[in-house]
């Protein structure tokens, strides 16, 4: 039998190199103007769709809940969240109104204030809660509806008895935050807890982002499976219709307030959006600047509260929403009043630039799209929710 030949070195070393000269090669292809895939994008269109990701980007625990990312405040959060015993009438609970099946929404077009309720889903990623920004935390946030008259209305003395109650509930309780308090504090904590839960509600990843991550690694084949109108509509997302602007990030926001056009005055007067959500943040005792905050002066995030000012730009600005899992969230904008994605694009598209505020710069205009690009943009905004 005849021995086979030795490896050459040099010649394994010429195949790696002439591999690895091949990958840098169709990477560069990528990269470059002119990549033939069913779209071209620039180069600044291909810098913007890479800065969506990569999903889901690591998260920095809220150091003002010192329950944040503890498994026993998380399930004890999971707990609370369909316990209907939490409210005063016995007959609801956080996920009444937000239904896990539904994006963590309801499907209505507005429950309480004539706003739409808002999904749970990447709340850990956000710095504003609520459509107005009226809190500066996730439990914070949770505490609104907890104790709100018109929604759970639960007491301290409501809580306390429901410990004593449930040796399970009391115990849990015990296990993250110690011996519960007769005060306010009791439904602080509640608040923490049903918060550290929430905030490992991550949405799932998208064909977008399988599109966005072979688009980074240069994989020519991955990228092209990518829908070709899916791939137009995000050509516009972030060239000319400049939705990338308001929608940054891996989340689809940056976060803020805008005035999108959008009527703010109801049945029960103007919804002054912004500026009063500012007016309640700053008089809360429950925001970061507050005695609830469990990092203090050393919470990295208090320093935005501390400097937000109130201006009358804010009067009618709404919350700047993610767009992840869209299809699942229905209706959509603050007062639920666009019933589709077709909805959505079509208000952007035929936006009557005499409703936005005159100061300033001006970012939204009328986007003219023909009948074609509004299909395009909206099977982009369809990938944004996993299949």
């Amino acid at each position: 039998m005849k021995r086979a030949p030795a490896p050459d070195p040099q010649a394994a070393a010429a195949r790696r190199s002439a591999a690895a000269g091949l990958r840098a090669w169709l990477v560069g292809l990528l990269l470059l103007p002119g990549w033939c895939g069913a779209v071209d994008f620039t180069a600044d269109e291909r810098a913007r769709i890479l800065s969506h990701g990569p999903w889901p980007p690591v998260r920095v625990a809220d150091a003002s809940n010192r329950a944040d990312g503890q498994p026993e405040a998380i399930e004890l959060g999971r707990r609370l969240f369909t316990d209907r015993r939490l409210a005063a009438s016995g007959e609801l609970a956080c996920s009444s109104c937000h239904d896990p099946a539904r994006g963590f929404q309801d499907g209505q077009r507005f429950t309480r204030n004539h706003r739409n309720t808002p999904a749970l889903f990447d709340l850990a990623f956000a710095r504003w809660y609520g459509w107005d920004g009226a809190q500066d935390s996730l439990w914070a946030a949770t505490l609104r509806p907890l104790t709100a008259t018109d929604e759970l209305a639960v007491t301290p003395q409501q809580v306390m008895r429901l410990l004593r109650a449930d040796a399970g509930l009391h115990t849990a309780y015990r296990q993250v935050f110690g011996a519960p308090p007769a005060t306010e504090r009791v439904l602080v904590d509640m608040a923490k807890a049903l918060a550290a839960y929430q905030a490992t509600l991550v949405s799932p990843r998208t064909p977008f982002d399988d599109f966005r991550d072979a688009l980074a690694r240069g994989d020519l084949a991955a990228a092209d499976r990518y829908p070709p109108a899916a791939q137009r509509g995000l050509k516009l997302f972030v060239g000319e219709a400049r939705c990338w602007f308001c929608h940054t990030g891996p989340a689809f926001t940056n976060g803020e307030f805008a005035d999108i056009g959008r009527p703010f005055f109801t049945r029960q007067g103007a919804d002054p959006g912004r500026w009063g959500g500012l007016k309640q943040l700053l008089a809360s005792p429950y925001n970061r600047l507050g005695p609830h905050n469990d990092a203090g002066a050393d919470d990295p995030q208090a320093v935005a509260t501390r400097h937000v000012t109130m201006e009358p730009r804010h009067f009618g600005e709404f919350k700047v929403p993610g767009l992840r899992g869209l299809r699942a969230t229905a209706p959509y904008f603050h007062d639920g009043s666009a019933a589709t994605l077709d909805d959505v694009v079509d208000h952007y598209a035929d936006l009557d630039e005499t409703r936005l505020h005159a100061d300033g710069e001006r970012i939204l205009r009328a986007l003219r799209l023909t009948p074609e690009q509004r299909q395009d943009l909206v099977a982009f905004l369809a990938t944004l929710s996993a299949p």
